[in-house]
């Protein structure tokens, strides 16, 4: 099936089935708590980490989040965990 197709097929299903398009358009969710944590589901790999930086690899392109003090406090194969002082999250095309 042609990618526009599926691009198409599964807005329409989002709608129609009432379910958050995270979950059927393949995007990360990105929970923010103040200037201090940030959780972030549905990534696809951590591409760098330093107590200034994490970037990670999304479908579609990367984010990365500046800062300071950063602490990877949870990191499972889909979800991570971030813990440190907040200032930038940029969402990166490819």
């Amino acid at each position: 099936m042609p990618k526009k197709m599926t691009d198409r097929l599964r807005k329409w299903m989002t709608n129609k089935m009432e379910l958050p398009p995270d979950v059927l358009m393949d995007l990360p969710r990105v929970t923010i708590i103040g200037q201090i944590h940030i959780y972030i589901e549905n990534h696809k790999g951590l591409l760098a980490f330093s107590d200034r930086e994490l970037r990670l690899l999304l479908k579609q392109g990367q984010l990365l989040i500046k800062g300071k003090s950063f602490v990877i406090k949870t990191i499972l194969p889909e979800e991570i965990l971030l813990e440190g002082r907040i200032e930038e999250v940029l969402y990166l095309k490819q």
